[in-house]
């Protein structure tokens, strides 16, 4: 933890359930609510106009409760901040419904009406991965309770049920996820971030695909000649996670709610400006907008998308596999381009990226978070050197982290080749065995007299080796000789 004391911790749902309404408590159902709530505020839970206005109406109605015109002036839904873009129209549909079809609600049924309704959405549950597709075109991948999604402009692309996945590997930037008929490839942007990738697969298989933990096996991605990742995935499975919670018999857990405020959940986010035709004092001024919110993030550690694919850039592969029928088309899953602002969950980085990856972010004009400047007030070693070496870095940033990755980088191309040469050492080892037994052995299996007997194998026999042979042991017994001597 790289921040000073004291540390603020950020909890989030990391395995969503597949069926929200089945979970016993109220209380867990309040918090996979808060997280949901957070994700459209981020933006990864995107939806069409009229599933995101229903959405809204449920907060607020658990949050406010019902419509009152003393307490809820013209223009109330629009000090609430539900998606990282709002516009006066979609306010106004928010109002709408929560002033006519929601009262009544309690806070407990409005959340289980929320929920519900996510639980439906195309990207409910998605973790977005940056990623590009084997033609360069932007790309998010994700897993879902249902299986594995690929994301692209505002389609989903392509669906694949957990039970039809059979395999995942990764190999340096590029992640593999094969299927029974098809193969899709993918490069993310570090091979850091594609392990993260492929752990997060692994995991999400094993949670939602097996029905006990004890089925849980190690992963590897490695080959023949090549060693790879080992990992495997610790903790039960959504199964036993969900017969444990049907047993639950203890008193309801008191809930204390969130009152009247804003969804905000994390200080560095950055949000867009709402989309209004006339501009209104009353609204909340945005300091920083949305390209430059996401411009920022082009060389972050975070595991959401730069940038979406533009409405043009949705590629379409000639072979998929999903859901039933919808599985063969491609699904639209909102009115604009999946583009989420910003992620809870960063994909680790490199330690030696860490320093490029600021400079980038403040050459591009992005003001770092809140808690990145805590960490350049905080006076740390590293910045007190970075100072002394100033003008240095200024005419060669990073580059001590450009040799450190060099170096890794020909330490991973030695360890291959030395592989390489370990296995093809064994590999001629285990034939002059062969060839050993072969030719000086007893043994008269049929797998040895047919090769015996064939004129090719008689042919070696007598001209090559029988003479090698008897040169070999010329040579031995030249060395004993001189060994006695001496």
């Amino acid at each position: 933890m790289r921040a000073q004391p004291p540390f603020t911790m950020c909890f989030r749902v990391k395995f969503y359930p597949t069926d929200p309404a089945a979970l016993k408590e109220e209380i867990t159902r309040y918090l996979v609510f808060l997280q949901i709530k957070r994700d459209l505020y981020h933006g990864r839970l995107l939806c069409k106009t009229s599933d995101a206005a229903l959405l809204a109406a449920y907060i607020l109605q658990a949050e406010i409760g019902d419509y009152d015109p003393g307490k809820h002036p013209e223009g109330y839904s629009s000090k609430f901040q539900f998606f990282p873009k709002h516009s006066e129209k979609l306010e106004r549909k928010i109002a709408e419904i929560h002033k006519s079809e929601l009262s009544g609600q309690t806070p407990a049924t409005s959340e289980l009406n929320f929920l519900r309704k996510a639980q439906t959405l195309e990207t409910y549950g998605v973790d977005p991965h940056p990623c590009k597709d084997v033609s360069g075109n932007a790309a998010f991948l994700a897993f879902t309770p249902f299986g594995f999604v690929v994301l692209q402009g505002n389609k989903r692309v392509h669906f694949i049920k957990w039970n039809e996945v059979t395999k995942m590997k990764f190999e340096g930037k590029t992640f593999y996820l094969y299927e029974k008929k098809i193969v899709l490839t993918y490069f993310a942007p570090t091979p850091e971030a594609c392990k993260h990738l492929w752990k997060c697969g692994i995991e999400n298989q094993a949670f939602y695909k097996l029905e006990k933990s004890s089925q849980v096996r190690t992963v590897s991605s490695s080959n023949l000649f090549f060693k790879g990742s080992r990992f495997r995935y610790s903790g039960r499975v959504a199964k036993e996670v969900m017969e444990s919670s049907a047993k639950i018999k203890r008193e309801p857990p008191e809930i204390h709610r969130a009152g009247l405020v804003p969804s905000r959940s994390c200080p560095s986010i950055t949000h867009g400006p709402r989309l209004s035709s006339v501009p209104r004092t009353r609204r909340r001024a945005v300091h920083i907008s949305i390209m430059e919110g996401l411009e920022s993030l082009r060389d972050s550690a975070h595991s959401t998308p730069v940038r979406s694919a533009s409405h043009g850039d949705a590629f379409v592969a000639p072979g998929r596999s999903g859901r039933a029928e919808s599985s063969e088309r491609v699904a639209v899953i909102a009115d604009e381009n999946y583009s989420p602002a910003d992620s809870v969950l960063p994909t680790p980085v490199a330690e030696h990226s860490l320093e490029l990856m600021l400079l980038s972010r403040q050459a591009n004009g992005a003001p770092c978070s809140i808690e990145e400047e805590k960490e350049s007030e905080a006076g740390t070693p590293a910045a007190a050197e970075a100072e002394e070496g100033g003008e240095l870095r200024a005419l060669c940033p990073g580059a001590g982290g450009l040799g450190a990755a060099q170096a890794e980088q020909v330490n991973k191309f030695v360890l291959s080749v030395l592989r390489l040469l370990l296995v093809t050492v064994g590999l001629l080892f285990v034939l002059l065995l062969l060839l050993i037994v072969l030719t000086e052995s007893d043994l008269d299996t049929a797998f040895f007299r047919d090769i015996r007997q064939t004129p090719e194998f008689e042919q070696f026999h007598y001209q090559y080796f029988c003479p090698l042979r008897r040169w070999f042991a010329c040579k031995v017994r030249a060395v004993v000789s001189l060994l006695i001597d001496t």
